[in-house]
């Protein structure tokens, strides 16, 4: 097992960004939109979900998985109108971060998240193939 800790981030408490297993599968845990740092830099909801599509992909790199690995991803998002009023731009970002792969995917409204500016949280499964 490997985990996953890109240059320059903060290690996270209680939890890793991300968990490759031997040679198959890689287990991202939920990312949000915040920086290398930990820091929100934006509560816009399609920044959020930029933000957080680029962490995963950080964390998959780790691991020399590329989007193109995802085969599953699941969204937390606090308001279910906002994300589907959001759609079309968070299919601009979608694209412009993971491509035109398009991994099982879920997505439901959660009661709180545990940051309190995270709008999105997203974790993903990958196979390396």
């Amino acid at each position: 097992m490997q985990i996953l800790q890109p240059k320059g981030w903060m290690r996270p408490k209680g939890y890793s960004n991300g968990i490759a297993a031997k040679g198959t599968m890689v287990f991202v845990s939920g990312m949000i939109g915040w920086d290398a740092l930990g820091k929100i830099t934006s509560n816009d909801f399609v920044a959020q979900v930029r933000q957080t599509l680029l962490n995963i992909v950080a964390v998959l790199a780790e691991a020399d998985a590329k989007p193109e690995n995802i085969v599953r991803m699941t969204w937390y998002v606090k308001d279910k109108n906002e994300y589907i009023g959001s759609h079309e731009k968070i299919g601009e970002v979608y694209r412009e971060v993971i491509g035109r792969h398009f991994p099982a995917m879920t997505a439901v409204q959660v009661a709180d998240l545990i940051e309190d500016q995270a709008r999105v949280e997203i974790e993903v499964t990958a196979m390396l193939l």
